[in-house]
């Protein structure tokens, strides 16, 4: 189904992945130098957002339906209404948090990167990738190159790692709750 109405957006896909890879092999020396720091980060940022955001909604009284629609709210619509739908949540609903998600972070993410003091530009783009997807690398993008290369990578990675493994964390935690 979402497919269907998505065809037009599919079809850009190629071009805008050769996009996000231009700039990223032009930061391929510091890929090689930092990709355990890397790893960590993004290991540590998806699980962090998920079960903070599914913790807090849980202690507020959300439905179970309403967690598996929270979970994988930091990773691009597409991947995450097929986790949310996987997990029993609803897809709907998942990619309304993941757009206002996003949106939070575009629009905090520099103000954070300022009051907690990180400057470096690879950072602060990873971060954005890793928590506010698409419109986190867009706004990346905006700022400079290398920001834009490290958020596009993260949303990837972000993407992955989510399909992988959010199931198999999430899922248990859901039955538990």
């Amino acid at each position: 189904m979402y497919f269907e109405g998505a065809q037009f957006v599919h079809f850009l896909l190629g071009p805008a992945t050769v996009a996000l890879a231009v700039p990223l092999f032009e930061q391929l020396a510091r890929l090689k130098r930092l990709w355990l720091p890397l790893l960590g980060a993004l290991v540590v940022g998806t699980l962090a957002a998920t079960l903070s955001a599914v913790g807090l909604a849980s202690l507020l009284g959300a439905s179970r339906a309403t967690l598996a629609s929270l979970a994988p709210k930091s990773v691009t619509t597409p991947v995450a209404m097929g986790i949310a739908e996987q997990l029993g949540g609803l897809p709907s609903l998942t990619a309304v948090l993941v757009v206002s998600t996003g949106i939070v972070g575009a629009a905090t993410g520099r103000f954070l990167f300022d009051a907690m003091r990180i400057r470096d530009p690879s950072v602060r783009g990873f971060a954005l990738g890793t928590a506010a997807h698409g419109i986190g690398t867009a706004r990346a993008f905006q700022v400079s190159e290398e920001m834009g290369a490290f958020a596009g990578l993260a949303m990837g990675l972000a993407a992955l790692f989510s399909a992988l493994v959010l199931p198999w964390v999430i899922g248990p935690l859901l039955r538990w709750l």
